[in-house]
């Protein structure tokens, strides 16, 4: 019911326009897919109704269908939680702690972002979706994580249904050359015969549905690994590249700290609950979070206002060691870098070897940042912004100098 409520509490209707996109028109489009040819398949080809196993077959696919859906339109539709307009911090000397946003007129509250995309700041922000068009945030986390799990196991269902199907109604059909296959199919064959014959066009659709559940299961459960794996720490993509940039500036500063993630409360089975939960309500209200002994609620915001004082560390200088063609999911660049390709509408940019990268933020094996194209990089012509690689760069050696910048940028300082 969780998604009809949030249905109706829509402020306006304006909210269907998340539709409107290509992300989850393709997302839906491949659930329909799937979901639709798995029954067609079941019912008058592999497992009709009248038989007990059909009949307990045919409501798991409903099953996975329904619970799929429910979980997509509610990390659609609920949202991941906006910071309220012109929220500030009821200590107003806390306020020095937090980055203000001329945008949305507010103080961002600890884990927070803006989203360029959303045009709000997002409590606990992990990333922007296009595929759900929407930001994964502290509310609907949840529910888009388990959207990444059942939709593989949905799928794993119907790619075994497609497989099962295609090996019963084709066995006796099947003719390599000379040899001919046989197997001994006779507890497959249905008596009668199936209303409809299984042809050329079923087949063909049974086919291409395989490749799209095959494809899902492996895509999505690649994400959903990748997500779990954050949670367990109680992490955000975001605060995983904020103390990747910690560590880094306390290295290069040789400072006597050591950085603490805060929001890690040393268990693994506590951070689940922070996001998962028997009510389907998160902990917290999204501005204020527990923390573990020895922080408080603005030590990651003080990190993030030291990391944007010190110019070394708001950006990372990397070169070029291989080129890169820009690809969206660059196979030669290893299997990892494959399947964890940012999910994401921002570009990807071509690299060359010995060219020099301002990298922003990032994730695990991609990095975001601007191309040094010339001693002019201040000029918005003169860069070149988006996700490469990070197995195809290394970080570039100072002279001397904390994180030195092109010519043309230090003389505009």
């Amino acid at each position: 019911m969780g998604t009809f409520c949030s249905v109706i509490r829509f402020e306006n209707l304006q909210e269907l326009k998340r539709l409107c996109h290509w992300g989850p028109i393709i997302a839906l489009g491949v659930i329909a897919i799937c979901s639709t040819m798995a029954m067609i398949d079941s019912i008058l080809w592999y497992w009709p109704l009248h038989t007990t196993g059909g009949s307990v077959n045919f409501i798991m696919l409903i099953n996975w269908t329904v619970m799929i859906i429910y979980n997509y339109f509610n990390a659609m539709f609920a949202g991941p939680g906006f910071v309220p307009r012109g929220w500030k911090p009821e200590n107003p000397q806390d306020s020095m702690y937090l980055q203000y946003c001329k945008v949305c007129q507010a103080y961002k509250a600890p884990r927070s972002h803006h989203c360029r995309k959303c045009n709000r700041c997002i409590m606990k922000m992990d990333h922007h979706c296009p595929w759900i068009n929407n930001c994964c945030g502290h509310q609907n986390h949840a529910s888009f994580t388990l959207f990444l799990l059942l939709a593989p196991l949905g799928c794993i269902h119907a790619a075994f249904i497609f497989v099962m199907t295609m090996y019963t109604q084709l066995y006796n059909r099947l003719s390599f050359g000379w040899n001919t296959v046989k197997i001994d199919m006779s507890a497959a064959r249905r008596d009668p015969l199936p209303i409809v014959p299984f042809g050329l066009a079923a087949f063909a659709a049974t086919l291409f549905a395989l490749g799209l559940a095959l494809g899902t299961t492996i895509a999505v459960g690649m994400l959903f690994f990748i997500q779990i794996k954050i949670i367990l720490r109680n992490k955000t993509s975001i605060e995983s590249w904020i103390e990747e940039k910690a560590k880094d500036r306390i290295q290069y500063y040789q400072l006597d700290e050591v950085f603490v993630f805060p929001y890690d409360m040393g268990s693994k089975w506590t951070n689940f609950k922070q996001v998962f939960t028997w009510s389907g309500v998160p902990e917290g209200d999204g501005l204020e979070w527990p923390v573990r002994e020895g922080c408080d609620q603005y030590s990651l915001t003080r990190e993030q206002l030291k990391q944007k004082a010190d110019k070394r560390v708001r950006s990372v200088r990397y070169k070029v060691i291989e080129d890169y063609n820009g690809a969206c999911c660059p196979l030669n660049r290893g299997i990892k870098t494959f399947f964890t390709s940012p999910c994401t509408e921002e570009p990807r940019i071509q690299l060359q070897k010995g060219e020099l990268i301002l990298a922003t933020r990032g994730l695990r094996y991609w990095l975001y940042g601007d191309k040094i194209l010339d001693d002019s990089f201040i000029e918005g012509t003169s860069r070149i912004r988006g996700w490469f690689p990070r197995n195809c760069v290394e970080k570039s050696p100072c002279d001397g100098e904390s994180d030195p910048a092109p010519e043309g940028e230090k003389k505009n300082r």
